[in-house]
């Protein structure tokens, strides 16, 4: 998608976005019968118009003030993502926006839901060219936007698009080996370092989880490491990002039931995507902050030496762990990560995993659940970066009593904590390896769509990048 400020809005399709019908007048595409067309449409409610001049199209958004402005920022995202089907289905290419209503950042909110709305994934249909979107080209009146929010958008929607993409890819493409070979690809294009341990390095590390994890499977796993260092950072130490990279759950010996329960398995690395994604924008627009991101990656099968239910297995921490349940393998490999994230001594670390249904239960689509033993102040600012792109977060509780639930008689633990309070009872287990400010964001629920809803696609969403992105553009050490 391009997005391109112009000096002089041209003659082709527009969308304004004004505050109050009187706004009208300052668009000089309208006759007098099409002003008073949309006053009076304005007076019955109606916010979103669409005119075809023949020529043109000429597309109006009224903004109504809602009790907050990310309501408000929300309401424009729907409405754009309305009209951005609507230049689709008309086989437009190009739109210019303009900018009339008081709304700081309309234009680039609008513009993203667009370019959001319009991703598809259609590499596998032989009738793709049928199908393709043809939206190409977003552009702006000068006054609409900033270079510097251009630039922003710019990254954010390439970056949302490879996520999306990688999630969307099947495992026959997609195994551990090749999710690391694609952020070798998008380290090299935005400009982060990019390192990739094999097999043979995670055993002389003696990273036990990873390894328990990828025994059922005949491929390889990989412990990929990014890492994005400015020369002029304002963190002394490194924030680390950690993705679980789990590129397809099978349950491992404890199998998931059927029907319907796998279908969306190769979507379990979607934490990996999206901070693999938040790298590559951070990169592509020069965050002057010192960051990393790890992704352990590998696919949880019940293959003929898979761990089984009983094993106990000793962590890369050195901590032994009693597996009472083989689908709950996303904490495993996740811990390793955790645990390699202390040698960098970092200010903060946040984890991104599909970790567990109940998470997904709780708040279904609508939200993020997080925990995590980062600073008020911290979990404030996620908070509200996640308000206002949308992305919204539920904090759990990491009282000690759920650390009991997960203490084993055999083991310093075991892998599940009993049929209540999973979410957390999985957050206590990360905690366990971790001796730094942290967060964990559980986006289980979110990650993947089965069907299309404005500007969340079918399949990958990378719901959450938005909102880490966020954070990240406004961090202020603390």
């Amino acid at each position: 998608m391009e997005f391109k400020i112009v000096q002089k809005v041209g003659k082709k399709h527009q969308l304004y976005l004004i505050d109050k019908a009187a706004d009208l007048s300052q668009i000089q595409e309208l006759n007098d019968t099409e002003r008073a067309f949309c006053t009076n449409a304005f007076k019955n409610d109606q916010t979103s118009i669409t005119i075809n001049q023949y020529n043109r199209f000429v597309f109006i958004y009224l903004l109504k003030n809602k009790k907050t402005d990310w309501q408000t920022a929300e309401a424009l995202r729907r409405a754009a993502a309305e009209f951005a089907a609507t230049i689709n289905k008309q086989k437009l290419d190009e739109v210019t926006i303009t900018n009339f209503a008081s709304l700081e950042g309309a234009a680039y909110i609008a513009a993203e839901s667009m370019a959001l709305a319009t991703y598809q994934f259609v590499k596998y249909r032989s009738d793709a060219q049928k199908h393709l979107n043809t939206l190409k080209s977003i552009f702006f009146s000068k006054q609409s936007i900033t270079v510097a929010e251009v630039n922003r958008l710019t990254a954010t929607i390439s970056a949302i698009y490879k996520a999306r993409t990688l999630v969307n890819e099947p495992l026959n493409y997609l195994s551990a080996a090749q999710l690391a070979k694609e952020i070798a690809s998008l380290g090299k294009e935005a400009g982060f370092k990019v390192t990739t341990l094999q097999k043979a390095q995670i055993e002389k590390e003696k990273m036990g989880g990873i390894l328990a994890v990828n025994r059922g499977s005949i491929q390889p796993p990989t412990f990929t490491i990014m890492e994005y260092k400015p020369a002029r950072a304002l963190n002394k130490k490194p924030i680390v990002l950690v993705g679980k990279g789990i590129v397809y759950d099978t349950g491992g010996l404890s199998l998931k039931p059927t029907p319907a329960s796998m279908d969306r398995m190769k979507s379990d690395m979607s934490g990996a995507a999206l901070v693999s994604g938040a790298m590559y924008a951070a990169a592509k627009m020069k965050l002057p902050l010192h960051l990393i991101a790890l992704v352990p990656a590998t696919d949880n099968r019940p293959g003929e030496n898979a761990y089984v239910p009983g094993d106990i297995i000793t962590m890369y921490s050195g901590a032994t762990v009693e597996v009472l349940n083989t689908d709950a393998e996303g904490r495993l490999v996740l811990a390793d990560a955790l645990h390699w994230a202390k040698r960098y001594k970092p200010e903060l670390v946040v984890d991104f995993a599909t970790l567990t249904g109940a998470a997904s239960v709780a708040v279904g689509e609508h939200g993020i659940v997080c925990m995590g033993t980062a600073e008020e102040a911290q979990k404030q600012a996620f908070r509200d970066s996640g308000f206002r792109q949308y992305e919204r977060l539920v904090e759990y509780p990491l009282w000690e009593e759920y650390g009991e639930m997960i203490k084993s008689e055999f083991a310093d633990l075991k892998n599940i904590g009993g049929p209540s309070g999973g979410a957390i009872t999985a957050g206590k287990f990360l905690e366990y390896f971790t001796d730094y400010p942290w967060m964990h964001f559980d986006i289980a629920g979110v990650s993947f769509a089965t069907a299309k809803k404005g500007y969340i696609p079918s399949g990958g969403t990378a719901y959450g990048m938005r909102m880490l992105l966020d954070f990240l553009v406004n961090y202020k050490k603390q």
